[in-house]
């Protein structure tokens, strides 16, 4: 389980990132590129890393689900996911 301090700053990420979404596409359309400079580093999408819901492991995600493999596994053998199951050929 990733530690709550490294949960809480991708979660401040998320919230610069959203807050400075609009004001970095007009700057993006006008070409104004030191405007974009000035603005904060975390307000860049770039720097946003997926991490997973429920523990914040930050491998192994899986974008469909929003969790890490690992926790994906558990609960589809659980059968708390609904539409999964096990494949068997």
């Amino acid at each position: 389980m990733a530690k709550e301090s490294i949960k809480a700053r991708e979660r401040k990420r998320e919230r610069l990132v959203a807050k400075y979404a609009s004001k970095r596409k007009t700057l993006l359309d006008a070409g104004d590129y030191e405007g974009l400079q000035k603005l904060p580093k975390n307000a860049s999408p770039v720097r946003l890393h997926n991490r997973c819901k429920l523990t914040g492991r930050p491998k192994g995600y899986m974008r469909q689900f929003g969790i890490s493999r690992i926790n994906f596994r558990e609960m589809a053998l659980a059968g708390l996911i609904p539409g999964v199951k096990k494949a068997s050929w």
